[in-house]
């Protein structure tokens, strides 16, 4: 076992080789499981990262497109096309972070990171301080926020 552990301490890519190869081998005493079953809930973590970050360019996006009109242009729609068919994308793929979008505390996270991307992105300094459009409005292709 601790070649395992060095290889995953030090070398995470042979490691999961190594695991990958002993699973279908079915040496299943050989597998160093803690650190599986921790790379598993990772995949999920990042997954949820993914999610939070897409949303979190896309919310900042719409609040440029409300807060400074006189700016808007197509490379702000494309993003924000962009970020809507890829958290589509995501959610579709993985439909059980849906739920994510309907959790008021990582709501605030995602609405505080995209409001302080928009203020550094823009110098604007009189944006809301709750989201002021529902997550069927952020997600839906054809709303855009008007001043």
């Amino acid at each position: 076992m601790s070649t395992v552990l060095a290889n995953y301490n030090g070398d995470v890519i042979a490691w999961a080789n190594e695991q990958a190869q002993l699973l279908r081998a079915g040496q299943f005493s050989q597998l160093d499981i803690e650190h599986i079953a921790d790379e598993i809930e990772d995949v999920g973590r990042s997954e949820q990262r993914e999610l939070a970050s897409r949303m979190t360019v896309l919310i900042a996006h719409l609040l440029k497109w409300r807060y400074q009109p006189e700016r808007k242009g197509n490379s702000w729609r494309l993003t924000t096309e962009a970020q809507r068919e890829d958290t589509a994308y995501v959610l579709k793929k993985m439909p059980s972070l849906k739920q994510n979008l309907n959790d008021d505390q990582w709501l605030s996270i995602i609405w505080k990171k995209a409001k302080a991307q928009a203020i550094a992105e823009t110098g604007l300094e009189n944006l809301p301080d709750d989201y002021p459009w529902t997550m069927d409005q952020i997600l839906n292709p054809d709303f855009w926020p008007e001043a």
